[in-house]
């Protein structure tokens, strides 16, 4: 079995930044793709960003595009969220997902579907 736990959320204002951390532990899940999704109060889970394998791929929403980076690191079996100017509307659970399968298709890439492990979430708050 493989865990997910995510670390680095909590309460920022308009306009700072934040880094989540995903470590997976049991075993290896280097070997497909990671992602992270997030779901705001009253709202459905959304897509926030995947990378596969190599790291030569990023697929990221069109709200977070250019505001968000991710990354990871294999050999710590990692994946990170880099957020900068972060707004209200950023504020959601964000969670960490992976999958043994590796998609270098966008849509794919996209879908929760696509993915078998969830981690537990870690809060972001926005505050304006």
């Amino acid at each position: 079995q493989v865990q997910l736990a995510e670390s680095g959320g909590g309460l920022v204002q308009i306009g700072d930044s934040l880094r989540l951390s995903c470590t997976a532990s049991g075993r290896t899940v280097s070997r497909g793709s990671m992602a992270w999704f997030r779901q705001a109060p009253g709202k459905e889970r959304e897509f926030v960003a995947s990378i596969p394998r190599n790291g030569d791929a990023t697929y990221y929403a069109d709200s977070v595009k250019g505001r968000f980076t991710i990354s990871r690191d294999n050999a710590k079996n990692t994946v990170f969220l880099q957020m900068n100017s972060l707004k209200p509307e950023d504020t959601a659970v964000y969670s960490c997902a992976a999958s043994n399968t590796i998609y270098y298709d966008a849509q794919l890439a996209a879908r929760d579907q696509s993915y078998f492990y969830w981690g537990q979430g870690t809060q972001v708050t926005v505050s304006s």
